[in-house]
């Protein structure tokens, strides 16, 4: 009684709005779908909302929240589809056809457990080095992977692996489920006492060992939760193909990736799942613009995006453009939120616990500046002032 207590105290609405909205959209095209109004290529659509919003907010984690750059995602995911997909075919088929729901969860199981335990070997090694050198080890590690895949007999070599293809009217619901537990668990790991540790990390790696934290122990940690829930959705991409290469998960699916939590903002899961969901329609309506050999154009649409927002983020000549959009924004949802009532009133004065919005972590506390302070020379800090007659005492 006492946890129920704290926990309606201490809720606010604007915490879960996302999961409402998720919660709404899968009830609402679920329905539709179990009565056959849903047209199959919007189920198709729906089934890629899923497992790519789990990769973007599983991919968020490392690099936003954390602030590490990797570009072997795809390679976790690649490992939950073959394994995951490999032992609910193969090994307990026999559920698929009586219990096509728990052979799902097995697969997602597997996938997840297996992604996690190559995470954590990658992990050790690969994120004692920072910045590009991490990158380019994850890099390498994802096109091991996809090598090591397309040459095994057994997961079926260049031909691909046949696997078993879920029902396309639960597929994307069961998905979206699944994300909405992975969501849960990201939100209230940042929010707790190991999230500020790890974007204490990312702020600043030096004070954070200084106050006492373990940087090595929250890097494996949050390298091998976010190859977990890659691994998740690799089970759910396996349900929804009943044959897929290895080529899938390859260089250009990472960047795509990098640029959905890049162009939703750094440490916003908000934003990654927007971004993910802006791009994958682009993606879907660019394979019928730019079929056959154009089709490579993709990838420097994907670029050049990145590079203006990039560009947009960091130059001095947009910071009023920025401030001018930001604070509009802003403003509109300030303006939105004032109109829903609140039992404790609009400015909330009796809430209790965490007042900050933790559904979004803001990049980069400026701290390096008040660290380096007593390392600058005498004649920068408390130098003595000069004057005619020598120094003034």
């Amino acid at each position: 009684m006492g946890y129920l207590r704290d926990f309606k105290s201490q809720f606010k609405l604007k915490n879960f709005i996302n999961y409402i909205v998720i919660a709404l959209l899968t009830a609402l095209f679920g329905t539709l779908s179990c009565v056959g109004v849903l047209e199959m290529s919007t189920q198709v659509l729906f089934e890629k909302f899923a497992y790519t919003l789990i990769m973007a907010v599983s991919l968020s984690l490392v690099v936003g929240f954390l602030g590490e750059l990797s570009l072997g995602h795809a390679a976790f995911m690649s490992i939950g589809a073959y394994l995951g997909g490999y032992f609910q075919t193969y090994v307990i088929g026999d559920l698929n056809g009586n219990m096509p729901l728990l052979g799902i969860i097995i697969a997602m199981i597997v996938g997840g457990l297996a992604a996690g335990v190559f995470g954590f070997i990658i992990g050790l090694p690969a994120l004692k080095l920072k910045g590009d050198y991490l990158a380019i080890v994850t890099l390498a590690f994802g096109e091991i992977v996809k090598t090591v895949f397309t040459n095994s007999e057994t997961f079926g070599a260049a031909t691909g692996l046949k696997t078993y293809r879920y029902s396309m009217d639960t597929l994307f619901i069961i998905g979206f489920v699944a994300l909405l537990v992975i969501l849960a668990v990201i939100q209230n790991l940042i929010k707790s006492r190991y999230g500020r540790e790890i974007t204490a990390v990312r702020d600043n790696e030096i004070a954070a060992k200084s106050m006492g934290v373990n940087v090595t122990r929250i890097k494996i940690f949050v390298f091998t939760l976010s190859a977990v829930f890659a691994g998740v959705a690799g089970a759910i991409f396996s349900n929804s193909q009943f044959n897929f290469k290895s080529s899938t998960f390859d260089y250009n699916y990472s960047i795509d990736l990098l640029v959905m939590v890049v162009l939703g903002g750094m440490g916003s899961l908000n934003g990654s799942m927007i971004a993910a969901i802006v791009i994958t329609v682009l993606k879907t309506e660019l394979t019928f613009i730019l079929p056959g050999n154009l089709a490579a154009l993709q990838n420097v649409a994907f670029a050049l995006i990145l590079i203006l927002v990039v560009v947009f983020n960091n130059s001095p000549k947009f910071k009023p453009i920025r401030e001018k959009a930001f604070g509009w924004a802003r403003g509109l949802t300030e303006k939105l939120w004032s109109k829903i009532p609140h039992k404790n009133g609009d400015k909330g004065e009796s809430d209790k616990g965490d007042h900050a919005d933790w559904t979004e972590i803001p990049s980069k506390i400026k701290m390096d500046a008040l660290l380096s302070t007593d390392m600058l020379p005498p004649d920068i800090v408390g130098a003595p002032e000069k004057t005619d007659k020598g120094e003034k005492q």
